[in-house]
């Protein structure tokens, strides 16, 4: 009798356990056979500063919402949080917080985690149907943490005084509000994240974040479009297509930032031709290209190139109002530290703008002699025809058979971000600002990179041929 009363028990908890798990949607996230990589990409960064450029429905509030409840409950996989939190999200208005943010966090948060929601308006018996002031939440510490809720239409007062662990944006925010709630995190090392479409243009968003024009080592961003998310149904998705003009599938479908005209550089895909450093094999060093500048930056890259003809652009020097003797000292230094190669007369060999021969009033030398001065040998011979060199950089973005053979350093700050602010402009020209180490990257480029070739090993009759021409040819000079 006590064995049967015993696994009635066991089977009464395990009964418990299984309604638990149906009602706890957060243990089903993306733990099937269905996987969205780059949601569990976002989830990991370990920036403080995190940014998702989505289109619609490509899963980016879902990552916000979990991000949000792994904060409030202390178990979030990839980060140590040791204590209760209080955070913010952050919607456009009140409804859309009603409609979207607000019902993703109730959607993961289980009925027993909740220990009271406040509402602004509504029973707190429907909190779906109301809109929420604040959520109070066990966590796994024994304590208490609070989601609250806030909206962009509040105005920015309604953002001040508070001291947070984290604020989630869902969708893009005033600058004006942004700026607040980075104050909200400062004293506590919190964290931002944000889920949007880029529907407004190239905003504040565009150059604070997604080209992160102040070197903000915080500052992390990734781009979900349809095909990321392993949910969309495929018919769904050539529904949506069909229904969009050009322009709205890049921010809708890609979640890409739109100009009004276009982006030169469409083939570009930070997360593909982006690459963490490695130990290039000197072997494939190749060349270095300048753009000159004195008060524009001047801008130089190292580039490599492999076996199969693949380019690595893997050093940069990019700076402004400095000399000649400044910069040949930096390139110098970039030299010895990759162990560059140098000619028979222990100079570098470089590739740089032809306009660098011209001198000026202020110079009785041009920029290629007084480069000469300190031991560069820069060659002017570059071709400059504009579109010729950028349809050859899209080939290597790209080819026709969808092969990449461009890869860039994450260490070129300056040069991605030049590649994602290059658009078009009037007349089919693209748009003068900030494309010194564009110009580079083409003379390069159409400078016809070669693949690096594997030297074969000399037969043992090749090697004494050669010796014996070495002896001869000393003979002969004494």
């Amino acid at each position: 009798m006590q064995d049967y009363e015993l696994i009635q028990r066991i089977l009464a908890i395990e009964h418990e356990q299984a309604l638990r798990q149906a009602h706890n949607k957060l243990s089903f996230y993306n733990t099937g056979e269905l996987v969205h990589y780059k949601q569990i990409e976002f989830h990991k960064s370990s920036k403080r500063n995190r940014w998702v450029f989505g289109g619609n429905r490509s899963g980016k509030t879902e990552c916000g919402a979990v991000e949000t409840v792994w904060f409030a409950r202390g178990i979030h996989p990839y980060r140590k949080i040791t204590s209760a939190t209080l955070g913010w999200v952050v919607s456009l208005s009140q409804q859309v917080q009603r409609d979207v943010a607000q019902l993703k966090v109730l959607n993961y948060l289980n009925p027993e985690w909740i220990i009271d929601i406040a509402m602004l308006s509504g029973k707190k018996d429907y909190p779906q149907n109301g809109i929420i002031d604040y959520i109070t939440i066990k966590n796994v510490f024994g304590t208490v943490s609070r989601i609250g809720f806030k909206s962009c239409d509040q105005g920015r007062e309604k953002f001040q005084g508070t001291s947070l662990d984290y604020v989630w944006f869902d969708e893009e925010p005033p600058e004006e509000i942004y700026k607040e709630c980075r104050m909200r995190v400062l004293d506590t090392k919190g964290d931002i994240w944000s889920t949007m479409t880029p529907l407004k243009g190239l905003t504040w968003v565009y150059d604070e974040i997604y080209l992160n024009s102040k070197a903000d080592n915080e500052v992390w961003h990734i781009n979900m479009e349809w095909a990321d998310n392993p949910y969309l149904d495929k018919d769904e998705i050539s529904a949506l297509t069909s229904s969009m003009s050009e322009e709205e599938l890049e921010s809708r479908k890609y979640g890409r930032f739109m100009s009004g005209t276009g982006l030169v550089y469409t083939e570009f895909d930070e997360q593909i031709h982006v690459i963490e450093p490695f130990t290039v094999p000197r072997e494939w060093y190749d060349n270095i290209s300048i753009d000159p500048g004195l008060n524009n930056p001047l801008s130089a890259h190292w580039y490599a190139v492999n076996g199969d003809g693949v380019v690595y652009v893997i050093a940069e020097h990019y700076t402004a109002g400095k000399d000649i003797a400044y910069h040949a000292s930096i390139i110098h230094n970039i030299c010895d530290n990759l162990e560059w190669q140098r000619d028979s007369g222990g100079r570098i060999c470089a590739l740089i703008d032809s306009a660098a021969t011209q001198r000026t009033l202020a110079s009785t030398k041009s920029v290629v002699e007084l480069f000469y001065d300190y031991g560069i040998l820069v060659n002017p011979r570059v071709k400059k025809d504009m579109f010729s060199g950028i349809q050859r950089v899209k080939s290597y973005l790209k080819n026709a058979n969808g092969v990449v053979k461009l890869y860039i350093f994450k260490t070129c700050t300056n040069l991605i971000r030049e590649i994602k602010s290059y658009w078009w402009g009037d007349g089919d020209i693209p748009k003068k600002k900030d494309d010194h180490s564009l110009d580079e990257l083409r003379y390069y480029i159409m400078d016809k990179p070669e693949a690096y070739k594997q030297k074969a090993e000399l037969t043992v009759i090749q090697k004494d041929k050669q010796k014996l021409i070495r002896q001869l040819k000393r003979k002969q000079i004494t």
